[in-house]
């Protein structure tokens, strides 16, 4: 029997906000590439995040590896998008005092 050795494309899928997810997981390419720069190895994210098989994340990796600057850029176009988000959000709701204001109303819950 002989071997064909055939390159596979790498189980990533983009959903409709635009989010690289692992498979048919939830699992995003943000998580595994944040997991594998913070060192964990592919087992350590495997077992992490059960929806992913051990290939899938090494996969995931084998990509990031091939493709650094382009994975890197995204990730911080999202991170930007993020903080973007956030900004808006705080302009829209201001946060200061939040959590008297949370303690506070969880005092008068308790009391009533």
């Amino acid at each position: 029997m002989t071997m064909v050795v055939a390159a596979e494309a790498p189980p990533l899928a983009v959903d409709a906000a635009g989010v690289f997810r692992v498979g048919k997981s939830r699992v995003t390419l943000d998580t595994i590439v944040g997991s594998f720069r913070d060192g964990a190895t592919a087992e350590e994210i495997a077992e992490q995040y059960p929806a992913v098989s051990l290939g899938q994340v090494y996969a995931v990796i084998a990509y990031y590896l091939a493709h650094t600057v382009e994975v890197d850029d995204h990730l911080r176009m999202r991170e930007q998008r993020s903080a973007d988000v956030r900004r808006a959000n705080e302009r829209l709701f201001d946060p200061t005092g939040i959590r008297a204001r949370l303690m506070a109303r969880q005092s008068g819950q308790d009391s009533a």
